[in-house]
Parts: structure tokens; C-alpha cells; sequence
């Protein structure tokens, strides 16, 4: 793969492997450092092809999640076993891996731009816009773009398609799943709300367990099983599914309704 060429999205891979040593230098301390991230599973990704090889992850910032995943995916490929011990891991790095963002938060301000060259496929939401829900048409160009990375490499999506937990997964990954057959492959990270803002730009607090748990392919029969059953096996596997709720304590469940109200009340006295 010469570097001077292109991907099928029409990006430099000289400069993407660029961006992806600079900034990769530059946010390792965030889980190598200021935070420490304990990985488990990262040897599965070892022995995955090169293409077709979709990852579904429970979703927490907006940045700092795929950047973490980055970080495992180049060092595991590199020969390290569940560390990211030594940022030169990043020398070589992967140019086939992409993430799927919502277009409306690739477009503002200049890092997530940088963010977006380094390997998102942007799309518009169906459900949400500019803070507001919305009811609209899927974009075909969206999934065609997503069958395009899958079959130049590998797809980090989250499909819930918000950094809220317990929320639905969205039907168009099961959609997905079904049409290209890929290799599914579930992570479940924790730690990141706590330790960084929503953006996934700032540091909250330092001195955080993050945690990722990349787990084994999921069991699919594309032909024939149903979208609900895609959809639950995905819920269950990136530990979403509402019987979750049940084994988490009263007091912890509480306290992240009464953020998220102090959070709506404070929004709403900036706009009056």
C-alpha cells in the first residue's frame, strides 16, 4: 500500500499515518499516565483480517472512546498484550480503520476536522439534529460509505448512537450487519465519562480506571436471523441491555438521573 495514494475516501495515507503518530503522541498520557487503562481481549484482535471487521462499542465521549481504541488496536497489532506500554507502537500504524460520527460533530471547530481525515465516516443522524429530534430518511450514501470501509478495513461504530447509557441500539447496525457480513466484534469500555468531558477533549479528572473489554466475535447468521435478534445479541454483548439495570445499585442509578437533571435545569436557565 503506497503512501502517496489514496483511500476510497479520497485521503492522502502519507498524511493520515501523519496525523494518526501526532496525535496519537499527544493523547497517550490520557490513558498512560494522567489515567491508566486496563485492557482485556486485545489479543483477539491479533488474529482478525485485514477488512470486513466491524467493532460495536457502548459509547461514552465523543472523542476519547475511538482515540483509546486506536491506541489498543496499533499496540496489539504490534506484538503488545493488553498494554500501551511505549507510544511507538504508533510508528507503523493501521491506515484502514475507520470510525462512524455523526457528520454535525465532525464539522465543528478545526480538531474534530483533523479528527475526521484520520478515518470517520460521517453521517446524519436520523433521529437527532442540532439538538433536536428529528424524523428522517436514512441516507443511502451513509450506508454505501460504510460498506466502502468495511470492505477497504476495519469499522468502529457505535450503535446507539449517543454517549447516554441504556439507550436503544439503532436498527441500521443490525441493517448493516446483515447486507455486508462482516466480522462483529463487541468492546465495552467504562471510566471514560469520569475522567474526561462529553467532548472527550478535556480532562475531567486525572487518576481514573478506564477499562476496555474487547470480547469474541459475536455469532451470526446473516441469512436468516432477524433484526431484533441482531439487536439483542449487540445490547447484550456491549452489556446494554436493560436487565443490566437490575445488578446496578439503586444509589448509582440515582445519582446519574439527578446529573442529568441538574444538567437540563442549567441548559435551560442559559437559554432564558
Amino acid at each position: 500500500m503506497g503512501l502517496f495514494k489514496k483511500n476510497p475516501f479520497g485521503h492522502y495515507l502519507i498524511l493520515k499515518k501523519w496525523l494518526i503518530r501526532i496525535m496519537g503522541g499527544l493523547t497517550h498520557q490520557r490513558y498512560q499516565g494522567f489515567n491508566d487503562l486496563q485492557i482485556e481481549g486485545s489479543s483477539i484482535i491479533k488474529n482478525l483480517p485485514d477488512r470486513n471487521v466491524l467493532f460495536v462499542s457502548n459509547h461514552q465521549t465523543y472523542f476519547a472512546d475511538v482515540v483509546a481504541m486506536y491506541h489498543v488496536f496499533n499496540a496489539s497489532l504490534s506484538g503488545r498484550d493488553d498494554n500501551i506500554k511505549n507510544v511507538g507502537y504508533l510508528w507503523d500504524p493501521k491506515l484502514n480503520i475507520y470510525y462512524v460520527a455523526a457528520a454535525e460533530t465532525m464539522k465543528k471547530g478545526l480538531l474534530p476536522k483533523i479528527l475526521a481525515y484520520a478515518g470517520s465516516i460521517s453521517i446524519d443522524r436520523t433521529w437527532r439534529a442540532d439538538g433536536q429530534s428529528v424524523n428522517r430518511q436514512v441516507k443511502m450514501s451513509d450506508i454505501s460509505n460504510i460498506g466502502k470501509a468495511l470492505d477497504d478495513g476495519w469499522v468502529i461504530t457505535f450503535p446507539q448512537g449517543t454517549t447516554k447509557p441504556w439507550k436503544p441500539i439503532r436498527k441500521g447496525t443490525a441493517f448493516i450487519i446483515k447486507k455486508y457480513k462482516p466480522i462483529v466484534i463487541p468492546i465495552v469500555i467504562d471510566g471514560f465519562r469520569r475522567s474526561f468531558d462529553k467532548k472527550g477533549i478535556r480532562i475531567k479528572k486525572r487518576n481514573i480506571l478506564q477499562s476496555m473489554v474487547i470480547k469474541e466475535p459475536l455469532e451470526i447468521d446473516y441469512d436468516n436471523e432477524e433484526i431484533e435478534s441482531i439487536i439483542e445479541k449487540i445490547e447484550f454483548a456491549i452489556e446494554q441491555h436493560p436487565s443490566f439495570l437490575k445488578v446496578i445499585p439503586e444509589s448509582e442509578i440515582k445519582a446519574h438521573e439527578s446529573l442529568n437533571e441538574q444538567r437540563r435545569y442549567s441548559a435551560k436557565n442559559k437559554k432564558e
